[in-house]
């Protein structure tokens, strides 16, 4: 049976019970968590204004920085030909940002970089001995030094009618490359995540939650023990719907951490980036 399960933050029992939900089914999700409702709201207030305003143009992105705005239809899932149906912006520790969305977006990236250590450490202290032995170092000493982890906000579109061209949806079947990911709690349904057989599963975040799902690099350092799970963001119901905006965290090590005896985290990251068109 594939159930995400839901860990209130407060829970003595939930280190353990997180670390279990992402074994069983890569995924795990935290209420009560401590960043605060009214700074998410402010965020996605702030950040859909500047979507809505041309001068997001200015901060486009310059390859081969990583940081900055992409535009509609930038990024496309692995092994998938047709575009995301998304545009957004990636922010680093040293990413100009707009004056605007400033203060809010540089205190959620302190706040989900944050909580993210701690997760690593229920992770780390939950995992059984022989895989942790695997492990290059503890998982939360991989993020020391680190200016890797990446927070991004997604704005997809408000859709009407049929796809710009077949097989287009917001956000198509992907695993994430990095160690775990913390997504805030979208504005709008659509996240799914696939079990095992198959099937598709939507993943509960209601408001005030964090979904967390493990990335490729845990999965690898791990031997598999976390898996990776593919999820994607449907279309509106229909072919018609709303606006939706989402901010995923993604916790990356520093690029030197060994994942396994051929890979570094720098390399492999490269590696993931060309496959989806980001490199």
């Amino acid at each position: 049976m594939f159930a995400i399960k839901a860990v209130s933050y407060t829970d003595p029992e939930a280190p353990a019970q997180f670390a279990r939900s992402l074994h069983e089914t890569g995924f795990a999700v935290l209420k009560d968590h401590p960043i605060t409702p009214d700074r998410i709201d402010r965020a996605y207030a702030q950040w859909g204004e500047f979507f809505a305003e041309e001068t997001k143009f200015g901060f486009k992105v310059q390859p081969p920085s990583p940081e900055g705005y992409f535009p509609f239809r930038s990024e496309n899932a692995k092994g998938s030909k047709a575009k995301d149906l998304k545009e957004f912006f990636q922010v680093y520790p040293k990413t100009p940002l707009p004056g605007s969305v400033e203060p809010v977006t540089r205190a959620l990236y302190d706040d989900l970089f944050g909580l993210g250590v701690t997760l690593l450490e229920w992770i780390e202290t939950n995992t059984p001995a022989d895989v942790r032995a695997t492990f290059a170092e503890p998982l939360p000493d991989m993020l020391r030094g680190s200016d890797n982890s990446m927070f991004r906000i997604l704005h997809y579109p408000a859709q009407a009618g049929e796809p710009p061209e077949p097989g287009a949806t917001r956000a198509a079947a992907h695993e994430d490359i990095n160690l775990i990911t913390l997504l805030l709690a979208g504005s709008a349904p659509g996240l799914q995540a696939q079990d095992r057989t198959g099937e598709w599963h939507e993943v509960p975040c209601d408001s005030g939650m964090i979904a967390v799902n493990i990335g490729d690099m845990l999965q690898l350092a791990s031997g598999g023990y976390y898996p990776s799970t593919t999820h994607r963001v449907i279309n509106p119901e229909g072919g018609a719907g709303g606006a939706r905006f989402s901010m995923p965290m993604f916790i990356h090590p520093r690029s030197e951490v060994p994942l396994s005896p051929e890979k570094t985290a720098g390399a492999y990251l490269m590696e993931r980036l060309k496959e989806i068109g980001l490199a």
